[in-house]
């Protein structure tokens, strides 16, 4: 039996818009059982399972022992994690922006680091609530209500220091290649002190997140139909395909053609798969 990937896609609340990506909503069933590498990214990573537990077997941390968790968040990481499926994975996840681990957590994202955290260690009683009403309709359209219901509740006002937040654009913009001595400059910071406030902020340096921009940025390109390594490697700014491999190799612990070759299972992060699906405003 070949698998089935269903979902959808929803857009939040405007006044949450700042501080998360879509709703990404997802139900694969009738895959061979194996393991999914979950890649870095540029956003915090939170998900609300419906019907099983997330296993996750390898975390981004290396002193973090696997688990289960039925509602999870983690923080940035230059490390791939591990999720282990029996052929069935059904929830929703968030991509939360920077000033979103602050907005709606209540912590910076230094404060997660790479570590993975129960979801009701940062929201209490709302993450409960949160996934049992998710998990009493089967209509997308009402789940993605209840995330805006209860994200809204928890809306403060927050901001992170201006130039930090400049930094942050620059050294993640996908259509460039930014040197992190550059950014200082601009900023008006020296290099040093650039690192020192942006690892207290962000839990990672200011070079891992142009990194983690730059393969981001490759893995969604090679996602697309009809792509070549070599192509994206010129297109995301790597000096040539062997230098994006060894990036991968780092990053997700594999280089892209044996990812390419490996991965079956259409997990959440898959775009391509979520682009085919419905959405709903």
């Amino acid at each position: 039996m070949s698998g089935v990937s269903d979902g959808a896609r929803g857009v939040p609340h405007p006044r949450l818009r700042p501080f998360l990506r879509e709703y990404d909503g997802y139900l694969l069933r009738g895959f061979p059982p194996g393991r999914h590498i979950g890649m870095p990214s540029t956003t915090l990573t939170v998900i609300v399972t419906i019907d099983e537990p997330l296993d996750l077997p390898v975390a981004g941390h290396p002193a973090q022992p696997g688990g289960r968790w039925d509602t999870l968040a983690s923080g940035l990481t230059v490390r791939p994690s591990v999720i282990a499926h029996r052929g069935f994975q059904h929830g929703i996840q968030l991509a939360l922006t920077p000033l979103g681990s602050r907005a709606l957590l209540g912590v910076p994202v230094a404060a997660l680091g790479a570590w993975v955290i129960d979801l009701t260690d940062l929201l209490g009683r709302d993450a409960v609530e949160l996934r049992e009403r998710i998990s009493a309709t089967d209509v997308w359209a009402e789940r993605f209500a209840v995330l805006d219901e209860i994200l809204l509740r928890r809306v403060g006002e927050v901001a992170i220091d201006p130039a930090l937040d400049r930094a942050w654009r620059l050294l993640t913009d996908r259509s460039a290649v930014p040197r992190v001595a550059d950014v200082a400059t601009e900023i008006g910071w020296s290099r040093r002190h650039l690192g020192h406030r942006f690892a207290a902020e962000f839990g990672i340096t200011p070079k891992d997140a142009a990194r983690l921009a730059r393969f981001e940025a490759s893995h969604r390109m090679l996602r697309l139909p009809g792509t070549t390594i070599a192509r994206v490697a010129a297109a995301t700014g790597y000096y040539d395909q062997a230098h994006m491999a060894r990036e991968w190799r780092e990053l997700a612990g594999v280089p892209p053609s044996r990812w390419l070759a490996d991965e079956q299972f259409p997990f959440v992060q898959d775009d391509a798969s979520a682009a085919a699906r419905g959405s709903y405003p």
